[in-house]
């Protein structure tokens, strides 16, 4: 984890922030994009990662130019950074067609960008290994397992169809809350304790559906 946060810096961010800083210490606003080829398949996911202010502001700093905006060439070898460090994780996208694990290929197309708004985002395109007809058990979660990063779907275009055949839809279902009990008994020490195989993250993550005729 610690070699992809350190790609933009966040290394450097939580030991500046000290103990007070709780889980998580990230957040992502995530749009995805599904997309289709030719043959009506699923090829790739597409993602457009939006960064907290405070992440952001560590990202960006000392780049620009009078006060400008980073450019992507600004930002250019952090993305292929966390790109790179990204593949440990899985891209922390998991996805599932009738229950069976999806596998992805290399990404391509990446790049880092700061917004108007200071805020950056990486996106990157996710290629399936093997393109599928996605019929309707096609599923997939965007989340950290450890919950180091905590992402969330955008509000208002959670998910996109790219070149996807007439009658196809996607849909996306919530994360249940945790209940009292569960949320009592987090703590650092938790987090720190939770094995490689950990999925608390998934448990809070939502889950989106493609269905295809």
């Amino acid at each position: 984890m610690r070699a992809w946060i350190g790609g933009l810096g966040l290394a450097a961010l939580v030991l500046t922030t000290g103990p007070a800083l709780a889980h998580p210490h990230v957040w992502v606003t995530a749009r995805e994009g599904v997309i289709f080829d030719g043959q009506g398949r699923i090829a790739a996911i597409r993602g457009a990662w939006v960064f907290d202010d405070m992440y952001s502001a560590f990202a960006t700093q000392g780049l620009g130019k009078d006060g400008q905006l980073a450019t992507k060439e600004d930002l250019a070898p952090l993305a292929k950074t966390n790109v790179d460090s990204l593949a440990e994780f899985d891209f922390f996208t998991f996805a599932k067609l009738s229950g069976a694990k999806v596998e992805f290929g290399a990404p391509t197309d990446y790049s880092l960008e700061e917004r108007p708004d200071k805020l950056i985002v990486l996106t990157f395109t996710l290629p399936l290994k093997e393109p599928t007809n996605p019929g309707k058990a096609f599923t997939f979660q965007v989340y950290d397992p450890t919950y180091f990063v905590a992402f969330s779907l955008d509000d208002k275009l959670p998910v996109e169809l790219v070149g996807a055949p007439k009658g196809c839809s996607a849909s996306v279902l919530g994360a249940d809350p945790l209940d009292a009990t569960a949320t009592q008994k987090l703590s650092e020490a938790f987090f720190a304790n939770l094995s490689p195989g950990s999925d608390f993250g998934m448990k809070l993550a939502s889950r989106i559906f493609v269905a295809c005729p």
